[in-house]
C-alpha cells in the first residue's frame, strides 16, 4: 500500500479557509486614515500572493517520483505537502523560503524527512505493528471536530489534494511510525546526577531567573528522555537506511 506521508496531515491541520466579507458601510469611506489602511491592506494582500506564488514555483509534479525506498515511491504529492508545511515554518522564524539558499536546503530536509519516515514504516510493518479501524478512525474523528461542519472539512481535503481514503492512509502510517518508536526505541532512565548536571547548565545559562530545581524537575526529566529518543531514532534511522534501497530523484 502506498504510503501517505504523515505531513500532509500536519499540512491539513495547519490550513485555515478564509473567508471574505465585505463591509459596505465602510465602502467609500473617503478620509485619509480609511485609505490608508486600504492602501496597506492592498499592499499588504499583493505581499502575501505573491510570496505564495513564488513558493508554489517551488513545487514538483505531483505524480513525479521524487524519491523510491525499497520499490515503494514517494511522490510529488507527498513533497510538495511537506514542502508547504517546511516553508510556513520559516516564514514563522522570519525567513524567506523562496531564497535560493533556503529553498536548496528546504528540498533536501523534505526529500531526507520523508525517506526516514519511510523507512520506519516499513520496519513498523515488518515488525507486525499496524493501525487499527478504531485508531485511525477516532484520529479522523478529532479532526473532523476542528472544522465547523462535514463540507469545510471536505473543503480543506480538497484543497490539499486529499481524500479521506488517502488520509486515513496517512494516520495509519503515522501510528505505526509512532508505535515502532513507542515499542523499539524506548525512553531511557534519566538518573538524579544527570538530572542535576543538566539543571546546572540551564541554571548557569538563566542566572537568578532560573526556577528552583524541584519545580522543574519533572520537565526537565521528560525533556532529556525526549533529547535521547529523538538521537536514539536517528541513529536506528541511520541503520535502517544502510540495507535499505534509496534513490532520490531531485
Amino acid at each position: 500500500m502506498k504510503k501517505i506521508m504523515y505531513t500532509a496531515l500536519v499540512a491539513l491541520f495547519a490550513f485555515a479557509l478564509a473567508a471574505c466579507g465585505g463591509n459596505e458601510e465602510g465602502k467609500g469611506n473617503e478620509n485619509k486614515e480609511g485609505q490608508q489602511k486600504d492602501k496597506e491592506n492592498k499592499e499588504k494582500t499583493e505581499q502575501m500572493e505573491e510570496m505564495q506564488k513564488k513558493m508554489e514555483e517551488q513545487q514538483v509534479d505531483e505524480n513525479k517520483v521524487v524519491a523510491t525506498v525499497n520499490d515503494e515511491e514517494i511522490k510529488g504529492a507527498d513533497f510538495n505537502r511537506a514542502l508547504g508545511q517546511m516553508q510556513m515554518q520559516y516564514q514563522q522564524m522570519g525567513q524567506d523560503p523562496t531564497s535560493k539558499k533556503v529553498a536548496d536546503q528546504l528540498k533536501k530536509q523534505v526529500v531526507t524527512g520523508l525517506v526516514d519516515f519511510e523507512v520506519i514504516v516499513q520496519e513498523a510493518e515488518a515488525k507486525g505493528y499496524d493501525a487499527s479501524e478504531d485508531e485511525v478512525n477516532k484520529q479522523i474523528d478529532q479532526i473532523k471536530g476542528q472544522f465547523d461542519d462535514d463540507k469545510k472539512f471536505k473543503e480543506a481535503l480538497k484543497t490539499n489534494k486529499l481524500n479521506e481514503e488517502q488520509l486515513k492512509e496517512q494516520i495509519a502510517a503515522q501510528i505505526q511510525y509512532e508505535t515502532y518508536v513507542e515499542k523499539e526505541i524506548p525512553a531511557e532512565e534519566v538518573s538524579e546526577e544527570e538530572l542535576k548536571k543538566y539543571y546546572d547548565q540551564m541554571k548557569e545559562a538563566q542566572g537568578e531567573q532560573a526556577p528552583k530545581y524541584e519545580e522543574v524537575k519533572d520537565q526537565l526529566k521528560k525533556q532529556m528522555q525526549e533529547k535521547q529518543k529523538q538521537e536514539k531514532v536517528a541513529q536506528k534511522v541511520k541503520e535502517l537506511k544502510k540495507d535499505a534501497d534509496i534513490n532520490v530523484k531531485i
